[in-house]
Formats: structure tokens, C-alpha cells, sequence
């Protein structure tokens, strides 16, 4: 009997922590899904974003809640992007199965907690980066994915409307299709015919240089608004004019111009904007007997996609563009060089992905320090310049004490510098070629001077065709002013292209 009774209070005690456990799981799990059913309005989203920038100086969804992402993605038409596999798969060539096992399954889990069958599921998928763009509208969507162990990344690419400190409206930057009158000081001539240099590329030897490299047999890819089919010298009508010979220029496209994140309709390959065919023009034109500026590496080849509608990666077409371009110029063995005066304020998963497969790839990637005006203050370096995988560039004047040009950012990202003004704000920025033929106009920025340093980069290439990528940029350090010393600023800071390519 007394057996018996143990046996019976046994039960009951086992039976309440049996409950107590259950109610403490309902409870948890109703505390995780208690979020507001309304989403964050776009102010709030955005107050949010900057109040993290100003305290970090850097924003990551990945620290954010379901309930912010969600909210981003409802404010973003819906898309959400998933970077999936274990943390360093950011691509893969192969059809690896596990990867598309993981794949699989995630794209089930969203059609689970969407309560869609597959043929409604509206999806973008890439053959070689580890990442999906899937439509998204129930916020149970999100938090099943963020618990799962196959997701490295969500990010709301589609969410376009942050605003701060004039961003918006700076979004143009660099976009000028119009001609300008250019002071004779600002450049000399060479032969064959009057052709153009510009002041700055004596201040880095760049013309000295050209006595031993000129950049014959290097390739060099753009990644940026394009080139303008209105200049014929950044086109296979004129790009072998002058003193350049035997090289080529390609142009293709891959930033779609539509309203609708799913869609296919591409913009194509020609310039739209003009910043695209400045950073051309710096890198490559001719020198041409036409009497208009020259770039620093003027016998190189050029291979240049329109990725993007302006400079500032805000939009999800434009970060998708960018994220192909520079997976098509990983997988060309001919290209050693890519120049990308673009950027962001935060990182960018599917494009963070691209970087690292072109890397892989043995590319020397240039990016953009930044270029702004009122917020040049708020921000360091950014994206992607910020990678370690990214060679980061900005401008500075020319005074005797290193001082960043007026719109350029600067910090302890940067690896070089190249002189982009005159000191104490003079206005002197480098002349271009313009948008339309016989056209020239002034351009400068970290934008600039990034397209510089990959043209300095391609003379030291085609002087030194055997070296590797990790040589080319040893001979960059060597040859600039603090090496072997790092400013906590700017680098190894000004770039001397004589010695680069001694």
C-alpha cells in the first residue's frame, strides 16, 4: 500500500512539471511571435537606421529584429533576399548538393508559412552566388527563417527609402551629361594631336610613366552606369585613335530599369547618367588626335557594364546589377583590374557575395572611399570599400598637408590617395571626356581618383604581365608616400606611377 501511494505521488509530481514545462513552452513561444501587427512606419524605419549610424557609424540588419526586417520588406515591395548555406559558402561554382538541399528547403519554408503552393512563389535565383530573392508578406515567414541554421543572411533589398543627411537627394551624384568650357591651366598637351592631360596626372607621374607602360594587354573592368553611346572615343569608333592601337572596349548591361523587383527588362549597356563614361574616360580613353583628355592607362582594354542608375546603390535592380556584373567579370580570365566608383553606407549582402567570388578569382578590385557633401562627416569609408577584399581609394588636395578634397570621405579603410583639387578648396578637378562627342567637363571626388589608381594599377600590370595581383599591389605600396608606414586617414597615401612601374 505505502508502494503503491509513492507511486502515486510520483505521478501527480512528474505530471506537474510535465505541464509547468508545456505551459513555459506555450508561453515562449507565444512571446516569440508576439510582435505588433502593424509594421514600423518608413520614419521610423529610418529614424532607427541613422540613430545606429551615428552611434556606430554603421548599420547591419542582421542585429535587427523580425519585426524590423518585416517592416523593411513591406515598405521594400516585398522582396526579401536570403543569403543561405554555413557561414563563408557565399558561392558556390558547382551544382553542390548539399547547398541545393539547404536551398530547397528554404524555399519549402516559405511557401509553408506563406501559405502559397510553388507556382505562386515569386523568386529570382543565381547560378553561382548562394542567394535568393523570394516575395515575402507574413512576418511568421521571417521569423522561421531567421531560427533557421541554413540562412547566413536576410536582407530587405527592395527597401529604397532611407534617408540621411541629403543621401536622397545625392543620389544623382556624379550624373552630368553636359559639356563645359575647361581652363587651359588645368592640362597640358602631348602629341599626337593637342591631346589632353590632365593637371593631376603630373602630380602622380602618370606621364612619366607612360615612357615605360602605357597599359597595352590588361584588362580592365567597370562596374558603373555604363558609357555613353554619344562618345565616340569610349566606343569602337574611336577607342583605338591616336596613339592607342590594337585594344578593344565591350559594353553590357545588367541593371534592369523597372518598377517590379521580379522583372527581366533590361536597360542595356549605354550610359544614361555620365558618371559611368568619366570614370572611362580617366581610366582609358585614347590618346587621340581629336585634342581631348587622355586616360591613365590609354592602350588598355576596357570591358564596362551599366550596373546601376547613378552612384548610390539604394535600390534593389541596381545592387542585383552590380552583384552580376561582377560575377560575369570573376569568371573572365582576360580581366585583372575592376574599378567600382559606386558604394553604400552599409554592406550589402549579395554584393558582399559577388566581391568575395571575384576576389576568389584573383581580381584587384578598386572601390570608392565615398563622395558626399553635408554628410561627409556622418560617414568613414563605404561600402564596399570597406572590405578587406577591396582595394579603398579617395581624392585629397593638393597642399603640402594631407587634407581629403572637400567631398571625399576618408579613414583608417583607405589604402591610397590620389590629389583630386587644389588646396584650400580651389576649384580644380580633373577634366574628362564629356557625354557627347567633342565634349569635356570637369569630375573629381574618391570616385575619380579610384579610376586613377585602377589606371596606375594597369600600367604596373602591363609592365609586369607575369605578377600576380598580390605583387601589383605590393609595387602600388612601394611606390606611395608613407609606405611602409599606414595613415590612420589616407593610407599609404599619394601613388607615384614612375616608380609603380620601374
Amino acid at each position: 500500500m505505502k508502494n503503491l501511494y509513492v507511486k502515486v505521488l510520483l505521478l501527480v509530481a512528474i505530471t506537474i512539471v510535465s505541464c509547468a514545462k508545456e505551459d513555459a513552452i506555450i508561453e515562449t513561444e507565444s512571446l516569440e511571435i508576439q510582435f505588433p501587427e502593424e509594421p514600423l512606419t518608413v520614419q521610423q524605419i529610418n529614424n532607427r537606421i541613422s540613430e545606429t549610424i551615428r552611434a556606430t557609424g554603421d548599420f547591419d540588419w542582421s542585429k535587427e529584429d523580425a519585426h524590423f526586417l518585416w517592416s523593411a520588406v513591406v515598405h521594400g515591395q516585398n522582396v526579401l533576399t536570403i543569403g543561405y548555406g554555413n557561414e563563408g559558402q557565399s558561392f558556390s561554382e558547382d551544382r553542390d548538393p548539399e547547398l541545393e538541399t539547404k536551398k530547397a528547403g528554404l524555399i519549402n519554408l516559405v511557401l509553408e508559412k506563406e501559405q502559397i503552393d510553388k507556382k505562386e512563389l515569386q523568386i529570382v535565383e543565381q547560378n553561382i552566388l548562394t542567394v535568393i530573392d523570394v516575395g515575402v508578406q507574413n512576418i511568421e515567414t521571417i521569423v522561421a527563417l531567421l531560427k533557421s541554421k541554413d540562412v547566413r543572411y536576410l536582407e530587405p533589398n527592395g527597401y529604397n527609402q532611407f534617408n540621411y543627411n541629403e543621401i536622397q537627394q545625392r543620389s544623382s551624384s556624379g550624373c552630368d551629361q553636359s559639356g563645359v568650357y575647361i581652363n587651359p591651366s588645368h592640362y597640358s598637351t602631348v602629341a599626337p594631336n593637342n591631346a589632353q592631360v590632365s593637371w593631376h596626372f603630373n602630380e602622380h607621374n602618370i606621364q612619366q610613366a607612360w615612357g615605360l607602360s602605357t597599359g597595352a594587354g590588361v584588362t580592365i573592368g567597370l562596374i558603373d552606369t555604363g558609357v555613353s553611346a554619344s562618345q565616340p572615343l569610349l566606343n569602337s569608333s574611336g577607342f583605338n585613335d591616336g596613339y592607342s592601337s590594337g585594344r578593344f572596349v565591350q559594353k553590357y548591361g545588367t541593371f534592369i530599369d523597372s518598377n517590379w523587383w521580379w522583372s527581366n527588362n533590361y536597360d542595356g549597356p549605354h550610359d544614361k547618367c555620365g558618371h559611368g563614361t568619366a570614370m572611362a574616360s580617366t581610366m582609358a580613353s585614347p590618346r587621340n588626335d581629336n585634342g581631348m583628355p587622355v586616360g591613365v592607362a590609354y592602350n588598355s582594354n576596357l570591358v564596362a557594364y551599366r550596373a546601376t542608375e547613378d552612384v548610390l546603390l539604394n535600390d534593389y535592380h541596381e545592387r542585383k546589377g552590380v552583384s552580376r556584373a561582377l560575377t560575369e567579370l570573376g569568371n573572365r580570365n582576360d580581366v585583372k583590374i575592376i574599378s567600382m566608383s559606386i558604394g553604400y553606407v552599409w554592406s550589402i549582402g549579395n554584393i558582399k557575395d559577388a566581391i568575395k567570388y571575384a576576389y576568389s578569382k584573383n581580381k584587384l578590385i578598386f572601390a570608392a572611399g565615398g563622395t558626399s557633401t553635408s554628410f561627409t562627416n556622418g560617414f568613414g569609408v563605404i561600402f564596399p570599400a570597406t572590405m578587406s577584399e577591396t582595394v579603398a581609394v579617395t581624392g585629397v588636395d593638393d597642399g603640402s598637408n594631407y587634407e581629403r578634397c572637400e567631398t571625399c570621405h576618408s579613414g583608417d579603410k583607405i589604402d591610397f590617395t590620389i590629389i583630386m583639387e587644389g588646396d584650400n578648396n580651389t576649384s580644380k578637378a580633373p577634366p574628362v571626356l564629356g557625354f557627347y562627342n567633342g565634349d569635356r567637363r570637369y569630375t573629381g571626388g574618391s570616385s575619380v581618383a579610384t579610376a586613377t589608381t585602377a589606371g596606375i594599377a594597369a600600367l604596373v600590370w602591363a609592365r609586369h604581365p607575369s605578377w600576380s595581383r598580390t605583387q601589383v599591389l605590393n609595387r602600388l605600396k612601394q611606390s606611395a608616400e608613407f609606405y611602409p608606414y599606414k595613415n590612420s586617414s589616407f593610407g599609404y597615401g599619394n601613388i607615384d606611377a614612375l616608380q609603380a612601374v620601374q
